[in-house]
């Protein structure tokens, strides 16, 4: 019987965990539950981290490519304290019961603020099984959020990601592959039966569109986010090192913007720059070397002076793919603006 990767991954990292978790560099914020997606923004002059919250499932995780074995039913927020050493647990912020239209599976969030409201936007499966991007809202970074009735029209796959730009325009990124459905999803209608692409055809596209002044709502229909290689090329479906698959994230450093997101089965993140926070992108490398685990989720804040990245890996769960804890490490940009890459252990 052949092995999912996700299936594969996990085998590996069980024994790969036996010597990782006694050299792993950094600690998880929290240990008492498991935590992944980390979304951190500075809200009131403090980081808060808006991560997925992760569960054993009931009878044990059944592992696959499309992602079930990701079961999380509730978000929390974390908080750190002013000197960055101690993270807060804040508690149940939204849980899927709360959300009128979802049926599953809340995945990786993201918050944003404008005015005197709080926005949680999250990921989740419809009454028929289709990934969407829900809002919620709540007067404090920590919830508890109350979620809109309905998804946020036009939006569908996963993994949304808020960025505000200098003019106080808000955008909305999104889509993963394989269990996030965006094969699916051709000029924004959805087919049954996922797009397959020839390894030398350009890769599926995150997308973007900008915000509506309500927070709630799209502005603009969601358009492809082109990502080119240094010769100019769309990066090829079949370049896995350096084609999109999930997790995109977005910050601004000296007036340039960083597109940046999770290569999915080689299990890196890695980055793009470009002139406007809807593209086009020209790839530029790597931020995070894989880590313990299938998966690699990030997000990037600066916080007095400094950059800061957050991660998640499996250590605290001895390798257990879906059984995940956020951590966090300082990001440095060089002189020419190029990311450090960051290597979160040593073999």
């Amino acid at each position: 019987m052949q092995l999912s990767h996700a299936e594969e991954v996990q085998i590996r990292d069980a024994e790969r965990a036996k010597t990782l978790t006694k050299t792993q560099k950094d600690t998880p914020l929290v240990k008492h539950i498991f935590t992944a997606d980390p979304s951190a923004h500075v809200f009131e002059g403090k980081i808060y981290v808006y991560p997925s919250h992760d569960i054993e499932c009931e009878g044990g995780p059944s592992v696959n490519d499309d992602g079930d074995q990701y079961a999380m039913r509730d978000y929390h927020v974390l908080s750190l304290s002013e000197d960055l050493t101690e993270a807060t647990d804040h508690g149940v912020a939204l849980s899927l019961e709360d959300i009128p239209w979802a049926s599953a599976q809340l995945w990786a969030p993201d918050a944003a603020k404008k005015g005197n409201t709080y926005y949680f936007y999250f990921p989740a499966r419809d009454a028929d099984g289709l990934f969407r991007i829900g809002v919620a809202t709540s007067d404090k970074p920590t919830g508890p959020f109350v979620a809109e009735e309905s998804y946020i029209p036009g939006t569908f796959s996963i993994d949304p990601a808020v960025f505000e730009d200098d003019d106080g325009s808000f955008y909305l990124y999104f889509g993963g592959l394989w269990g996030g459905q965006l094969e699916h999803w051709q000029n924004n209608e959805y087919t049954s039966s996922a797009k397959q692409l020839a390894a030398e055809e350009p890769a599926f596209c995150p997308r973007v569109a900008k915000l509506s002044e309500n927070m709630t709502s799209l502005d603009t229909p969601p358009k492809d986010i082109l990502i080119y290689d240094e010769q100019g090329e769309l990066i090829k479906a079949g370049d896995n090192h350096r084609r999109f698959f999930e997790a995109a994230w977005m910050h601004k450093h000296n007036g340039v913007y960083y597109f940046s997101y999770s290569t999915g089965d080689t299990h890196k993140i890695v980055y793009a720059t470009g002139n406007s926070p809807l593209g086009p992108f020209t790839y530029q490398g790597t931020i995070l070397e894989p880590v313990l685990g299938w998966t690699n989720h990030h997000s990037i804040v600066s916080y007095n002076g400094k950059w800061y990245l957050f991660y998640h890996d499996s250590t605290l769960s001895k390798g257990k793919s879906h059984l995940r804890s956020v951590k966090m490490a300082e990001l440095k940009h060089d002189e020419n603006g190029n990311i450090v890459t960051y290597k979160a252990y040593h073999e």
